[in-house]
């Protein structure tokens, strides 16, 4: 982890998509309440604590900050097998260096750790994961011959990996007692792969973006660097959320998402808000996974929403938006807010502008409020 960060805490998200259950819920037989969706898939959205210091209320992808533990040496024996590969066989983007995001492109070694970063990142966001939700993402060690890694200069041509399944190897009250472990000491992560005998699953993650929080309206604001991926499961896994910094969850397609924040009946942030956007291209699981295996080789942008400030109103504004300022400090130092007066009222308060930018050549529609 970088400790020489003075603006940003690092941290790593999971967007989790998975594919429906064929059977429907007793509850939904009886209410009658199934919808019928485009989407063969749903996306975990966890809704943070009303007293949480950050982005109360708001309904968030699983993530956290990155610990000292994400970082730690004894991972170099879980992962033994893979230590030769890059990045232990995750590969390595195209993207050059310097167009890299920091948080991606910074060099671990030289600060000390023997894990590079882009491991480390799916680790804590594995993790977070599995506390925040109570879904392990993990290979069993006995299985991890036939993990599709990807190889250097010869990754184009690997086979594109199958969808992620989860291991029932482990019943629930054992990942109960390891689960409570590690939200209590994240270092029991690594204590628990020895003992379950397994591996963070690494290879299911798929570098999705980056983003960097800016200040608050009010200019008080904890303030994250979070690396973002995403992983598709073939179906949905059960989730059990905490009850103290985790209050509820809900699996929903990207659309139904979005509809309940238009109706406001949910609060979601800007990246949860651009990234579901995107994922409504793609209604099939199956087409979402391609897209993102193949992408994930391209590397990401780095991008920092700017609160736009106005006597009549309140946005979030993304890079590619036209009042998106031409030049934008992303160290932090600038805060990333603009005031202006504008000639007339530009959104309701709390809510986003419409964005039509790119990210790595894939067009990103414009979706109205």
């Amino acid at each position: 982890m970088n400790t020489a960060l003075k603006y940003w805490r690092e941290a790593a998200t999971v967007i989790l998509a998975a594919g429906l259950r064929h059977a429907q819920s007793a509850d939904s037989l009886k209410t009658g309440l199934e919808k019928v969706s485009a989407f063969d898939y749903q996306v975990l959205l966890l809704k943070r604590s009303g007293s949480s210091g950050f982005m109360p209320n708001a309904y968030v992808f699983p993530g956290g900050l990155v610990d000292a533990s994400d970082f730690c040496s004894e991972w170099q024996e879980v992962f033994q097998s893979f230590t030769k590969a890059p990045n232990y066989g995750i590969g390595v983007v195209k993207q050059p260096p310097e167009t890299r995001p920091p948080i991606f492109a910074t060099d671990r070694a030289q600060l000390g750790s023997p894990i590079p970063g882009d491991v480390a990142f799916r680790i804590c966001a594995l993790r977070e994961t599995f506390e925040e939700s109570g879904v392990l993402l993990a290979v069993p060690k006995h299985e991890e011959s036939g993990i599709c890694v990807r190889t250097g200069d010869a990754r184009d041509s690997d086979p594109q990996p199958t969808l992620t399944t989860l291991s029932g190897l482990w019943d629930r009250d054992v990942l109960s007692k390891w689960r409570s472990l590690v939200i209590g000491d994240s270092a029991n992560f690594i204590k628990m792969c020895k003992e379950l005998q397994c591996l963070p699953n690494i290879w299911a993650l798929h570098e999705w973006g980056n983003w960097l929080t800016p200040v608050g309206k009010y200019d008080k604001q904890r303030r994250y660097d979070a690396a973002f991926y995403i992983c598709c499961l073939r179906d949905t896994p059960h989730a059990l959320h905490d009850d103290k910094e985790i209050v509820d969850f809900k699996w929903s397609s990207p659309t139904e998402v979005l509809r309940s924040y238009r109706s406001k009946e949910i609060w979601i942030a800007p990246p949860q808000f651009y990234d579901l956007g995107r994922m409504c291209r793609f209604p099939a699981l199956r087409d979402l996974h391609r897209f993102a295996w193949q992408r994930s080789s391209e590397g990401c942008e780095q991008w920092l929403p700017i609160h736009l400030v106005a006597p009549d109103g309140f946005a979030s504004i993304l890079p590619g938006d036209a009042l998106y300022p031409e030049k934008e400090d992303p160290s932090g130092k600038s805060g990333g807010v603009t005031r202006t007066t504008p000639p007339r009222t530009i959104v309701n308060s709390d809510t986003y502008l419409p964005h039509r930018g790119t990210d790595q050549g894939v067009d990103i529609p414009c979706t109205s409020i």
